[in-house]
């Protein structure tokens, strides 16, 4: 990172209280270097990141990092607080903070600093020293991983160690020397163990054999696969360091990842996988000791892992075979959520909510295309012949006809997109192809997204099923290419077609009827139901079955006029709860900590952009409060909505497409209500909470924040 940060870059004495404050303070630094061209839009890009997560890691670290159209080369900044600032942090404020800046699209740099980063702050050496460094120019070259100025103690030998690995594995290959740290006295007694006999015949040691020390492979990987992907890496190999064991780690991140030699698997006496996504290419591991874990466990307790997985080689415990990452038990996206010990409702809902997680893309799209389409060809837009047969470029009526049909097309992906995904989050990538055929099959006999849902789970089961069948070794490689997708298409069309397909259109015509059908006291008291699902987890799963709900109804390129009701009403409820909490922190501010006054002036945004998540901050705060001021709101907003019969076409957008609405004048009527219902809600509970006796916590005014937790909790995934 030579050029990404100089001495102008860093800020030794930041003096911002707020997040947003010391992003605007490092910012300004980067606007002054040239590397920023509009301040203001570059701050926006940083506030948008930090809503969608907080960018606070344990150790007072903050790391607010964004793309932005408004830089010119990648670059990072660097403030040090003395009060420290919040971040979202388990164990409390930050004093180090990196702002990060990457221009728009440039991908691979933007995710190379923030890995090359994430694994120099997993150095307790590197964070001392940038706590203990007096001048600027003396952090940057830190930062860099420079050799200190003149008149600077050079670094601690274990930490220039901790920045070589950094750059590669503790091991480079399956033969390299492990002399630079001697083995531990239990290492040295288990290498002269003489190797087990483990199943099959093979060979599994206890530990290394032939007096070397023992050998791991490590994968690591979380959902962004940015920052906690390579902490855990590099945490597995800082241990494994410390133990005398040579260990080598493959960063399956999102700027792609470099496989293991096969020969360092090979010669690997165990294995270690830290991830919360699948395990890439996991079959290569099969029949070794193995250790299966989050990405969490990899940070947090790298030893009690290493520990574990010489337990299992020294007992011959190995995984089973597999032709594919699904195979082992915990290989699937739905089956590493969670606990072991999960249910299988559980497991179900994780399914579905794969599945609506992928689909909902294209409803956004496919919605507000189609909506504009009517918006800018009129109400007959959907008459219109193919763009294709007629387009006049000057005639308004064709490009809205174009927009029509363009959504059109994608909503014709949403049942199969669907059933795809719920089928790969059961079996992974050979779950796709039959999953999205029988979504295809679904939409073709108009059984619509009860059909998806059931294909879905058909062919995630089906492919579960065989792939516990016992394949002979010479038919393995064409199984997960060829085998798997033909039996399971098969079997996934004759289910569909001829077993359950009919009776599901016929429950989805039934309920279609229904829902037309709706008046009077039925549609308000629909109404009031979705409102309060919408506020109840706040884009969790429950707010995401009433939104499915309602885009499932709109999905079609003629929907009824319930199912557009229904869905206004689901959209106005959940703008509710976070344009309430921001109304609330404008008018009883000291109700108030600092920090959510400031998350209060976000939510104003976010939830004018219908973004339920706004109001989480304040939610998780204060849930016995927050979350039934909400609800109550926003079932008043939905039943209301549903009285004045507001329609809407498009899927999201909030007040951005109050022109597409149907009686958009009452319909913001209603969003009010629910919103001064909430608010006054949540300012009569919160001003009747009586401070306990010698309470230490934040001021509401704004005072000094409570003292930071010096216990060590878990670092979010």
């Amino acid at each position: 990172m030579s050029e990404m940060i100089t001495a102008d870059l860093v800020d030794l004495d930041l003096s911002a209280d707020t997040k947003e404050a010391a992003a605007r303070a490092l910012a300004e630094r980067m606007v002054t270097q040239g590397r920023v061209t509009d301040l203001e839009g570059f701050l926006a890009d940083v506030a948008a990141r930090e809503a969608q997560m907080p960018t606070g890691l344990d150790g007072g670290i903050g790391i607010p990092h964004c793309r932005s159209a408004h830089v010119t080369e990648p670059t990072l900044a660097f403030g040090r607080s003395a009060a420290g600032i919040d971040f979202g942090a388990a164990d409390g404020p930050a004093d180090l903070v990196f702002l990060i800046a990457a221009p728009a699209g440039a991908d691979d740099a933007h995710l190379t600093i923030l890995s090359s980063l994430a694994r120099q702050l997993m150095d307790a050496g590197f964070t001392s020293e940038l706590r203990a460094s007096s001048t600027p120019e003396t952090a940057a070259a830190l930062i860099r991983g420079d050799e200190a100025p003149p008149g600077e103690d050079a670094r601690e030998p274990s930490a220039d160690a901790s920045q070589d690995s950094a750059a590669a594995p503790v091991a480079a290959s399956a033969g390299a020397a492990a002399d630079s740290t001697a083995p531990t006295p239990d290492t040295a007694a288990d290498d002269r163990k003489t190797p087990d006999t483990a199943v099959d015949g093979r060979e599994t040691p206890g530990a290394g054999s032939g007096g070397r020390p023992f050998r791991v492979v490590a994968v690591t990987s979380c959902p962004t696969g940015i920052a906690h992907t390579y902490m855990a890496a590099e945490s597995l190999e800082n241990a494994a360091r410390e133990a005398g064991v040579e260990l080598v780690a493959e960063t399956q991140g999102s700027a792609g990842f470099t496989r293991l030699d096969p020969a360092v698997i090979a010669a690997a006496d165990g294995v270690i996988l830290a991830h919360d996504v699948p395990v890439r290419d996991k079959e290569r591991f099969a029949g070794k000791p193995t250790v299966d874990v989050g990405v969490k466990a990899g940070i947090n307790r790298p030893a009690d892992l290493i520990t574990e997985v010489r337990e299992k080689a020294a007992r011959g415990e190995t995984a089973a075979p597999a032709t594919a990452a699904s195979e082992t038990p915990g290989g699937t996206p739905v089956e590493r959520a969670g606990d072991a010990g999960e249910g299988y409702g559980t497991k179900l809902r994780t399914w579905l909510m794969s599945g609506v997680s992928y689909m909902v893309p294209f409803v956004a799209a496919g919605g507000l295309l189609i909506a504009l389409g009517f918006a800018i060809g009129g109400w007959q837009v959907n008459k219109a012949p193919s763009v294709m047969d007629h387009f006049v470029w000057t005639q308004s009526g064709s490009w809205g006809a174009l927009l029509f049909q363009i959504g059109g097309v994608a909503f014709k992906f949403l049942v199969p997109v669907l059933a795809g995904y719920i089928a790969y989050g059961m079996a992974d990538r050979p779950g796709l192809v039959p999953g999205f055929v029988g979504g295809a099959i679904a939409l073709d006999i108009n059984a619509g997204f009860l059909g998806g849902l059931a294909a879905g789970l058909v062919a995630g089961g089906v492919v579960m099923g065989i792939q516990k069948v016992r394949i002979p070794a010479p038919l393995r490689g064409i199984m997960p290419v060829v085998v798997i997708p033909l039996i399971s298409s098969a079997i996934v069309g004759f289910l569909m077609f001829v077993v359950i397909g009919k009776p599901i259109a016929t429950a989805q015509k039934g309920l279609t009827d229904w829902l037309n059908g709706l008046t009077g006291t039925n549609a308000v008291l629909l109404g009031a139901l979705l409102g309060l699902m919408m506020c109840f987890d706040l884009g969790g799963p429950v707010n995401k079955v009433a939104y499915t709900f309602a885009t499932a109804g709109i999905a079609v390129s003629d929907p009824g006029d319930s199912a557009m009701k229904i869905m206004a009403a689901v959209m106005a409820a959940g703008m509710v709860p976070p344009l309430a909490m921001a109304l609330a922190t404008t008018v009883r501010g000291s109700l108030f900590t600092r920090a959510e006054r400031e998350n209060g002036k976000a939510a104003w945004v976010l939830g004018a952009s219908f973004i339920s998540e706004g109001a989480i901050p304040f939610a998780a705060a204060d849930p016995l409060r927050v979350i039934p001021s909400a609800m109550v709101g926003g079932a008043l907003t939905g039943a209301l909505s549903m009285t004045f019969g507001a329609t809407l076409r498009a899927p999201h957008g909030g007040v951005f497409v109050v022109p597409l609405i149907g009686n958009p004048f009452l319909y913001l009527v209603a969003i009010a209500a629910g919103v001064c219902v909430t608010t006054a809600l949540v300012v009569l509970l919160k001003g009747m909470r009586r401070r306990a006796p010698g309470t230490t916590a934040t001021d509401p005014a704004g005072g000094a924040p409570a003292p930071r937790k010096e216990t060590q909790q878990p670092i979010a995934a």
